[in-house]
């Protein structure tokens, strides 16, 4: 008789960590050298020390998404993107961060939010880490009330664009941010199951590498 099959999950581990070190101190973010254990082998890899980040997907009353259009040089190109930022300061909710890059580059708040999805962008040389929040009920805010951008997010464009389309531009070839295309296809699905899917927008986050102690 055969057992049943294991819930199809990642396994979270603590790694047998002999050394590590920072050699490389970035201005944004380090590079550290971690030399570990796994299953008999010594073994030597170089990490990106990243805080992980935050996404939004906001749809507006007609299930439209709200996207960005930014300046990215390490791939010279204007990306479509949501609003999506670091969590680089020190103790903010992840909740309470990605409302806060909701408002400053979208100049919009939401009253409903939700988790979508959770996922490591390149795990084979960078521990970062993102969750990506649905928001519905958006309101624009005012002139007065609106974050004053600079830098590449100075020359932020907005645009609204069904799901649908996001995804098919996505699947041709048109589009290649990662954050985006996860949260098209997963928010697609998540509506053609009458977004049952969804987690409250408080989940905990153990996958995130800074907060498996908290849970």
């Amino acid at each position: 008789m055969t057992s049943a099959p294991r819930a199809l999950r990642d396994e979270l581990v603590t790694p047998s960590v002999t050394s590590s070190e920072v050699v490389f101190d970035g201005a944004v973010w380090d590079v550290r050298r971690d030399t570990f254990d796994l299953e008999g082998q010594t073994l030597v890899r170089e990490v990106v020390d990243h805080p992980g980040a935050v996404a939004v997907l906001a749809l507006d009353e007609h299930g439209d998404a709200l996207l960005i259009r930014q300046y990215r040089h390490p791939v010279a190109a204007h990306e479509w993107e949501i609003p999506a930022g670091l969590l680089d300061i020190a103790g903010e909710d992840p909740l309470v961060a990605a409302q806060r890059e909701l408002l400053e580059e979208a100049d919009v708040t939401a009253d409903h939010w939700a988790v979508l999805v959770d996922y490591f962008t390149s795990p084979g040389g960078l521990d970062e880490a993102i969750r990506v929040y649905v928001a519905r009920g958006l309101h624009p805010v005012a002139e007065s009330q609106r974050h004053e951008r600079d830098g590449e997010e100075a020359l932020i464009v907005h645009r609204t664009v069904p799901l649908d389309e996001i995804a098919e531009a996505a699947l041709s070839g048109d589009l290649h941010n990662s954050t985006l295309i996860i949260a098209a296809l997963a928010a697609r699905s998540a509506r053609d199951g009458e977004w049952s899917s969804l987690r409250p927008a408080d989940s905990p986050w153990p996958a995130h590498p800074g907060r498996r102690s908290t849970g």
